[in-house]
């Protein structure tokens, strides 16, 4: 069976030239995009969806969230916003929580987090353990996490849990949990920050999940200027994470690798920190992806749109530049070519807004224009 999408008004493919075709139409065949072209030359189809004028988008995907907890953490915002000065100690709030809730408690969480990114646009997810830190919890997360998506990563270096020697965690991270969750884990992931794990027990961790067969992201300088970044280049880590504080080094490096810079505006937002400098990569040539961070504590949100707009906003990224960093250069970040991206072959995951033009994410913040969700061609949303 073949779909038409015809009708619309603005097509934004997401590739790197941030093409905008107009009068476009797409024709959809067993879950891919099958053609791409002006609607007075387009084929016949076996079902038509008419976007009515309106923009079609790649679906987001958001390469980088903590979707597998229990518990809350508003008070700890609350307090942020009255003027305590974040630091990452809340993760062990999360971790307290997570370790006592039952399977099903964990899974009802994951699955509404991933069903409100659908409707919101989202049509690939990345899913990090990170709030278990015991071999057990790790691995029951990573399970969980593989019921909604395939981009699973272990987190078991995510804190060092409170009374336990860094050493002696990081030797358990990089030994037996590992062992028990790379079954379950298609990425490994690390905390490398001041208060969480250093260089060397950053590097001790993500060489043994390379050896593993692991791909690697670092959560890299969010916090302070770090080896992160550095170490996530010289491994060849799919992403950067973070990049809040980085020196001229660190800029020169993602511009000259091949690890993408993810970055995470609701962070920002939510613990009232200095947003990362997107226009300094950008013009360095370094690649730049967008992701929500959705988590408890730091970053709540599951809403690639506000992201979009806190990018354009406070990030001095055009409206253009964010929505690719949210579509093809996540597909990037995860080492994927087939999504995040409106060309032939291409899974067809597309968004339809109820807007005229892709502008309108950053131009009307806040506002519902998600119209229809498409993943794999069939409509969810």
């Amino acid at each position: 069976m073949s779909l038409l999408i015809d009708g619309i008004g603005e097509l934004f493919t997401a590739d790197k030239e941030r093409t905008v075709h107009h009068d476009a139409a797409i024709v959809v065949e067993d879950g891919r995009i099958a053609w791409v072209g002006h609607r007075r030359d387009r084929p016949e189809a076996d079902e038509y969806f008419d976007a009515r004028g309106n923009a079609v988008i790649p679906g987001f995907v958001d390469s980088h969230a903590h979707l597998v907890f229990a518990g809350d953490r508003t008070a700890e915002f609350a307090a942020r916003m009255a003027g305590e000065p974040y630091t990452g100690g809340g993760i062990r709030t999360t971790v307290t929580a997570t370790r006592a809730a039952g399977d099903a408690q964990l899974r009802e969480t994951c699955a509404r987090l991933t069903a409100e990114m659908l409707r919101q646009g989202t049509t690939t997810v990345e899913i990090k353990s990170g709030y278990g830190l015991t071999v057990e919890d790790e691995a029951r997360s990573l399970r969980i996490a593989g019921e909604f998506t395939t981009e699973t990563t272990y987190l078991g270096a995510h804190t060092v849990p409170h009374g336990t020697d860094p050493d002696e965690y990081t030797a358990l991270a990089a030994g037996p949990m590992l062992e028990a969750c790379a079954p379950h884990a298609k990425w490994a992931d690390v905390f490398c920050e001041r208060g969480a794990f250093d260089g060397d027990q950053a590097r001790a961790v993500l060489t043994a999940s390379a050896a593993a067969g692991l791909g690697l992201r670092v959560h890299a300088n969010q916090l302070t200027a770090g080896p992160g970044v550095r170490l996530a280049v010289e491994l060849g880590a799919a992403s950067a994470d973070h990049c809040t504080h980085l020196t001229d080094s660190d800029v020169d490096a993602l511009a000259n690798g091949d690890t993408v810079a993810t970055l995470l505006p609701g962070a920002e937002f939510s613990t009232r920190s200095p947003y990362p400098d997107a226009r300094r990569l950008l013009a360095a040539g370094a690649r730049v992806a967008l992701a929500t961070d959705c988590n408890p504590g730091s970053s709540f949100t599951s809403s690639m749109a506000f992201c979009i707009a806190l990018a354009v906003r406070e990030m001095r990224m055009t409206p253009a530049e964010a929505l690719e960093a949210a579509t093809a250069a996540g597909a990037d970040a995860l080492r994927r070519n087939d999504i995040g991206r409106i060309e032939v072959g291409a899974r067809a995951d597309l968004v339809v807004l109820d807007a005229p033009s892709h502008v309108h994410l950053a131009y009307r913040p806040g506002t519902p224009l998600i119209d229809t969700v498409f993943r794999a061609g069939t409509a969810v949303s």
